[in-house]
């Protein structure tokens, strides 16, 4: 039987043995990595993007939003969509979704089509992004999901710490159109290994019953009047509420509706969980502090600090290698080591290396500022693997799906924020400092000191963002406290 025709699991599993869960693994994990890069990889190239299609800070941040916003909107589909058309038809939608946008993109002439491209490539990582975690749950064994969860979180993190990396030189040799086509040959690549190893029915899920069409449109709705909400502040407070007020009532609404649901699109329910919910906190403020630096650290490297492209992204070119080495170590001890310890001190880390960056200027040796990166890629490392484990042990096989969705979920929703946030802080700051938004998109060997500045108050004030989710993972540690029974 041809391999095409070869649609369940257990067909697969007989044609390629023990080793069919790694292909299927390896196969969704690079869909995972195009989907990653394909959201970082353009931050290097923030400025030279700036530059050719005039943009201030408040329009240049859209390149980056606009994939987060769709991202997160994408993400919650996720379950239901794998119950009703299967692994391997949404995963090969994904991946050719990803591809489209990626020319698209980068034969764009106008700075709209650009973003609507954008849009494409996000809405098709947020289908990808959560199916590694529900196959890692689902498909390996609880001894061998710490090691797994390890080469897992090598592609979530690894692949934004490396995108700016591999952006800047593209960006420097073939120019800023360079980074979208890059995404279609691991895409193209990706839809070749789903023909052959993915089954277009499994068990990966349980059933989700009927679509829930209501709760899809009340979290969208939210999740676009919260985020447009956040972006609109250097408008006006006025402006803002108008987005912001509606988009928490109907988060409220659609909590209440799913609370009720007999089978409700995100099981709000498992919030109500101590370590589930403390874990969501970290993820939603992780995802805040992860993609917010990301987006800051290239635009400071290169408007702040001076440096060519390939030289801000080469900066994070270390980091990523110590973030293999803390996420192998970590996959190893998250077995033996009681994963909310390794939580917390991840977080505390990454903290600590976001704030240091606020003492960076033109002063301190480009060393020094990769071994600051280092640092936070070695938190990053420690949080992952633990993370996922720590807030997933102890549910039901049939809650597991789920909760990988709403993690995927709340950790995007974060970054979202972060990048919304961070543009946000860096345009006050810049005003404070007495410059423009297109401070951002001009050229300039040495930034005036004022510029400088402005770059250090925004990462100390990500860094004081980041501080909840060092307290929610500190109490992860804490014992739960049970009354006693009256004898």
């Amino acid at each position: 039987m041809p391999a095409a025709q070869q649609t369940t699991v257990s067909d697969l599993r007989e044609r390629y043995g023990a080793r069919y869960r790694w292909l299927v693994l390896a196969t969704v994990m690079l869909g995972l990595i195009a989907s990653i890069i394909s959201s970082t990889i353009v931050n290097v190239a923030v400025p030279d993007m700036s530059r050719h299609f005039t943009l201030g800070q408040e329009r240049a941040q859209w390149i980056a939003t606009s994939f987060m916003i769709a991202t997160t909107l994408a993400m919650p589909l996720t379950p239901a969509l794998l119950e009703r058309f299967g692994l391997r038809r949404l995963f090969m939608t994904g991946v050719i979704m990803l591809a489209i946008g990626g020319m698209v993109g980068g034969l764009s002439n106008r700075f709209e089509l650009m973003i609507a491209a954008r849009v494409l490539e996000g809405f098709s990582a947020g289908l990808l992004q959560p199916i590694p975690t529900i196959v890692i749950l689902r498909a390996f064994a609880s001894d061998e999901q710490g090691r797994t969860m390890g080469l897992f979180g090598m592609g979530v993190v690894l692949a934004p710490a490396l995108g700016p990396t591999v952006g800047g030189m593209l960006v420097e040799a073939f120019g800023w159109r360079s980074i979208f086509f890059f995404v279609v040959p691991p895409c193209a690549i990706a839809f070749w290994f789903a023909r052959r190893f993915l089954p277009t029915t499994s068990s990966l899920t349980a059933a989700t019953g009927r679509f829930d069409w209501v709760g899809t449109g009340v979290l969208s709705t939210a999740i676009l009047l919260l985020l447009n909400g956040l972006v609109a502040v250097h408008q006006g407070v006025v402006e803002a509420s108008t987005l912001l007020l509606p988009g928490l009532l109907l988060v409220a609404g659609f909590a209440r509706l799913q609370w009720r649901h007999a089978h409700p699109l995100v099981n709000v329910r498992l919030l109500g969980r101590r370590t589930f919910g403390l874990g969501a906190i970290v993820g939603f403020v992780y995802g805040i502090g992860v993609f917010g630096s990301t987006y800051l650290l290239p635009v400071f490297l290169q408007m702040g600090l001076g440096y060519s492209p390939s030289a801000a992204g080469a900066a994070l070119f270390p980091g990523g290698i110590a973030l293999a080495l803390a996420l192998y170590l970590t996959g190893r001890l998250v077995d033996r080591l009681p994963p909310p310890r390794l939580v917390f001190a991840g977080v505390l880390v990454f903290s600590i290396s976001i704030g240091v960056m606020a003492s960076v200027s033109s002063a301190t040796p480009y060393a020094v500022i990769v071994g600051w990166i280092v640092l936070g890629r070695i938190g990053l490392g420690m949080i992952l693997p633990s993370l996922t484990l720590a807030v997933t042990r102890g549910l039901e096989r049939g809650e597991i799906p789920q909760a990988a969705s709403i993690t995927s979920l709340l950790r995007q929703f974060g970054g979202a924020v972060g990048v919304a946030t961070v543009g946000l802080l860096l345009e006050w700051r810049l005003d404070v400092r007495g410059f423009t938004a297109d401070a951002l998109g001009s050229s300039s060997a040495t930034a005036p000191a004022g510029l400088v500045r402005a770059f250090q108050e925004t990462f100390g004030l990500l860094m004081l963002l980041t501080l909840p989710a060092v307290l929610a993972a500190w109490l992860m540690t804490r014992p739960t406290r049970t009354r006693s029974s009256p004898d």
